[in-house]
C-alpha cells in the first residue's frame, strides 16, 4: 500500500506508515510472481471500508505484454487474463479514503478459473484514517 502525493517534481508514491487523512489516494501494488504459464486467470483485489475507486470504469489493458481485461465493481476490482506468461507482474489499484475510522484493507486473491488448486491470497492491512 502507498500513498500518492504530490510534489513540486509531480506525484510520488509514499509507502503507507501511519495515518492517513480522508481524501488521501491510496495505490495497492500486487506483485505477482509464477513460475509457469497460466490460462484464465482471474485476480480479484477486494477494496478496503471506507474507500472508493479511483477509475470506475472497466476495459481492456495492455500492459509489459500482458493483455488483461479489469472490472470495477462494488466490493472489489477483478483482473481477468487469458494467458499469463511466466514471470513477475505488477497490478496497482487507486482508491480514495473516504471516511475516518479505523479499517481493514481488503485481501487480493488469484486463482486459475479451470485449475482451482492453484490459488493464492494477500495479507489485510490495518488502515486508520482522521478527518
Amino acid at each position: 500500500m502507498y500513498v500518492r502525493k504530490n510534489t513540486d517534481t509531480g506525484p510520488k508514491l509514499e509507502a503507507l506508515s501511519g495515518q492517513v487523512k480522508v481524501g488521501d489516494e491510496l495505490v495497492t501494488r500486487l506483485i505477482l510472481r509464477n513460475e509457469r504459464a497460466m490460462e484464465f486467470v482471474h485476480l480479484k483485489d477486494l477494496r478496503g471500508s471506507g474507500t472508493e475507486p479511483v477509475n470506475g470504469l472497466s476495459g481492456y489493458h495492455w500492459q509489459d505484454g500482458l493483455g488483461y481485461y479489469e472490472v470495477t465493481r462494488d466490493s472489489a476490482s477483478h483482473f481477468f487474463i487469458d494467458s499469463l506468461p511466466a514471470g513477475t507482474h505488477v497490478f496497482e489499484t487507486s482508491v480514495r479514503v473516504q471516511h475516518a475510522g479505523i479499517y481493514q484493507t481488503g485481501v487480493a486473491e488469484i486463482n486459475c478459473m479451470y485449475a482451482p488448486g492453484f490459488s493464492a491470497h494477500s495479507a489485510s492491512v490495518q488502515l486508520q484514517v482522521v478527518p
